[in-house]
C-alpha cells in the first residue's frame, strides 16, 4: 500500500467514526445493558436485547458487500450478534478471520464527576465518557468499519466473522453454549481479533500477550440468628467479622498481599520476564502512576517490571462486595448476626482455575473458628491465556500497521483482566493466531467511574485492523 493509500485510509476511517460511529456509540452507552451476573431480571428489563438491537440495525445498514447479520436468542440465554462477511475473493474463501467483542456492560459504581454518569454520554477533550464505550461496545463498530475500509480501498480479506457477545461481564457464562449450536458457522479461523483488552499509553498499537484467569466466591459468616445488643452481647459472642479476618488470613497475607493458595500460582514464562523488562524500561513512569491513588498510597512494589508483572503474572484477592454492614449513618450499636464478602481472586496463565477455585472454598470451610456458621458460594471460574508467538508475517503486520497509523511501532505487553472468550477460543482453535488488542489505556477506568474511551486511538485502531486483515489475506504460504 502506498503512503497516498494509507493517508485516504486512515481519512476515509477517521470521517465514518465522526459522522457514523460516534452517534450509534453514544446511543449504546446511554444504554444500561448490565450482564445478567449483576441484574437478575436483565431478560425482563430489556436493555440488553436493546443494546443487542441497536447494533444489529446499524450494521445491517452499513454498505458491505457479502455480508449478512443475525441476532441470535434464546429464552434465558444471553444473545449474540453473528456479522458474516464473505471472502473478497474466491480464493480466500475456505479462509476466515474471527473478530470478537462483547455488547454487555459493568454495573454503575459510585463517583462519577459532577456532569458525568455510566449512563450519560459525554465527549469531552477526544475522550467519550460512558458505562461500555471502550468495554467493549466499540469492538462491533470498528470491526465492521475496518472491513469496510478494507473493501473501499480494495485491500483483500477473508471471509470475516464478528462475533458479539452479552455475557463477557459475568465470565462469559453463555457463550461455551453459543459456540456449540454456532458449530461450522465459525469455520476454522485462521486468525482471531479480539478487541476487548488494553493499551500502556495512546501513542501506539500495543498487542496483549497474556490474560489473566479469575475465580470467585461469596465467604459469610453467621454468628447470631438475629443482632443484639453490641454492649450486651460484645465479650460472649464472637464477632462475624473478626471470624472473616481469620478466615481471610488462611488466603492472603494481610502484609504484603501474596495469595497463600499453593493451587492459584504459577511458573513465570522467561520470555514474559524478559518482556516486562523491555516494556518497563521504555516509558519514563511505571505503571502505577495510572491509578487516582489516594494521599500517600504506595504501589505495593517500585520496580516498574516488579508492577507489569505483579498484574498479569501473580494471583490477587480483591474484595469487591460486603453484605451484613449498614452504612455508617444506619450502623446502630448492634452486634450483627453476619458478616458476608465477596473475594475476586485473579489467576495467572497456567492456574487451572477449577482446582483453584475447590482449594480455596476447601481452606475457608475447613474447621471454622469458634465454631461459627461458615458458608462458601462458589461463582465464576475461568483460565487464563498465554499467547503462543507470532508468525512472522503477523509480526510484520502490526509493526506496520502501528507505524503507518500511529507513528511509532507496536508493542506487546500482558494484561491483568480476564477474557474468557480467548482462552475457549486458543483452546478450540489452536493453530489460530491472536490479536488481542483494545483502547483501554492509562485513565480509562474500566469498571469503575469516570470510564472513558481515546477516540483517537479507536480510530487508528480501526485503521490498524484493516491493514492486518489485507496482510492475513496476502501471508505467505496461505
Amino acid at each position: 500500500m502506498s503512503p497516498v493509500a494509507d493517508d485516504a485510509l486512515v481519512a476515509q476511517v477517521a470521517r465514518t467514526w465522526d459522522d457514523e460511529v460516534m452517534p450509534a456509540l453514544i446511543e449504546y452507552i446511554s444504554v444500561p445493558a448490565v450482564s445478567s451476573a449483576y441484574d437478575a431480571a436483565w431478560e425482563e428489563h430489556g436493555h440488553v436485547r436493546r443494546a443487542a438491537e441497536l447494533m444489529r440495525e446499524w450494521c445491517q445498514a452499513r454498505p458491505v458487500r457479502g455480508m449478512t447479520v443475525e441476532l441470535l436468542e434464546r429464552p434465558g440465554v444471553s444473545p449474540v450478534l453473528l456479522v458474516e462477511v464473505a471472502a473478497s475473493d474466491p480464493g480466500l474463501t475456505g479462509d476466515t478471520v474471527l473478530l470478537y467483542g462483547h455488547l454487555d456492560k459493568q454495573p454503575e459504581m459510585t463517583g462519577w464527576r459532577d456532569g458525568l454518569g455510566p449512563w450519560t454520554p459525554v465527549v469531552e477533550n477526544g475522550r467519550l465518557y460512558g458505562r461500555g464505550g471502550a468495554d467493549d461496545g466499540y469492538a462491533v463498530f470498528a470491526s465492521l468499519v475496518a472491513i469496510e475500509t478494507a473493501q473501499r480501498h480494495g485491500i483483500p480479506h477473508a471471509r470475516c466473522v464478528v462475533l458479539i457477545e452479552a455475557s463477557e461481564e459475568s465470565g462469559s457464562i453463555d457463550l461455551p453454549g453459543w459456540l456449540e449450536l454456532l458449530g461450522d458457522r465459525l469455520g476454522t479461523p485462521s486468525l482471531v481479533v479480539c478487541l476487548d483488552s488494553g493499551c500502556l499509553d495512546y501513542g501506539r498499537m500495543w498487542v496483549t500477550t497474556s490474560l489473566r484467569g479469575l475465580a470467585d466466591v461469596v465467604l459469610r459468616v453467621d454468628v447470631l440468628e438475629e443482632g443484639v445488643h453490641s454492649g450486651e452481647a460484645s465479650g460472649v459472642v464472637p464477632s462475624s467479622f473478626r471470624i472473616l479476618r481469620e478466615l481471610l488470613d488462611r488466603v492472603e497475607d494481610s502484609a504484603t498481599g501474596r495469595i497463600l493458595i499453593p493451587e492459584m500460582h504459577a511458573p513465570i514464562p522467561t520470555h514474559r520476564v524478559e518482556e516486562a523488562r523491555t516494556t518497563a524500561a521504555e516509558f519514563p513512569d511505571p505503571i502505577h502512576t495510572h491509578y487516582p491513588l489516594a494521599g500517600g498510597t504506595r504501589p505495593m512494589t517500585d520496580d516498574p517490571a516488579g508492577q507489569i508483572l505483579a498484574r498479569t503474572w501473580h494471583p490477587t484477592l480483591s474484595y469487591t462486595g460486603v453484605d451484613g454492614m449498614p452504612p455508617i449513618d444506619r450502623a446502630g450499636n448492634v452486634l450483627r448476626p453476619h458478616t458476608a464478602v465477596r473475594l475476586s481472586f485473579r489467576l495467572p496463565p497456567g492456574c487451572d482455575s477449577a482446582k483453584a477455585l475447590d482449594a480455596v472454598a476447601r481452606m475457608l470451610e475447613a474447621d471454622p473458628p469458634s465454631g461459627a456458621r461458615v458458608t462458601v458460594e462458589r461463582g465464576q471460574a475461568a483460565d487464563g491465556w498465554d499467547a503462543r508467538a507470532h508468525e512472522s508475517w503477523l509480526s510484520e503486520a502490526l509493526e506496520e500497521a502501528s507505524q503507518e497509523t500511529f507513528g511509532a511501532g507496536a508493542r506487546a505487553f500482558g494484561e491483568g483482566g480476564s477474557i474468557p472468550f480467548i482462552g475457549m477460543l486458543a483452546e478450540r482453535f489452536p493453530a489460530a493466531q491472536f490479536v488481542v488488542t483494545g483502547v483501554l489505556g492509562p485513565g480509562s477506568n474500566a469498571h469503575g467511574p469516570n470510564e472513558f474511551m481515546d477516540v483517537a486511538t479507536a480510530r487508528r485502531l480501526t485503521a490498524c485492523i484493516s491493514r492486518v486483515l489485507g496482510a492475513h489475506a496476502a501471508r505467505p504460504g496461505r
